[in-house]
């Protein structure tokens, strides 16, 4: 007789691998975010070539929707509460918020993988 996980105990995502890719994405938005800045300074300010917002406004578009979709399955996953997702989930239009989320996400155990896969 083998013992399989309840099904609330059973993740279909791996709480750990979930964190660290909201970590990942968080990161990458803000990036693509700066390059896109970048390049609009450089479009609009400096030589007047738009390349760098060709290159950076797909890439971010692309980050953007992905951000939005790993939150919302980590919002699930670790059973946030209404605010919180939606506030993580406005984190994805200024600027570098993503970075400031998922750090006070981290901070407070909001994203702890390892606790939700043993507890």
């Amino acid at each position: 007789m083998t013992s399989e996980p309840t099904t609330s105990t059973r993740h279909a995502i791996d709480p750990v691998l979930l964190a660290r890719a909201f970590r990942t994405v968080a990161i990458a938005e803000a990036c693509s975010w700066t390059g896109l800045l970048i390049g609009m300074v450089f479009k609009y300010l400096v030589v007047f070539d738009d390349i760098g917002v060709k290159i950076f406004g797909p890439i971010h578009g692309v980050l953007f929707i992905l951000y939005v979709v790993v939150t919302l399955l980590t919002a699930r996953t670790f059973r946030w509460r209404a605010g919180t997702t939606i506030v993580g989930l406005l984190a994805s239009i200024p600027p570098l918020t993503t970075l400031w989320f998922e750090h006070s996400a981290h901070r407070r155990g909001l994203i702890d993988g390892e606790r939700l896969r043993h507890g």
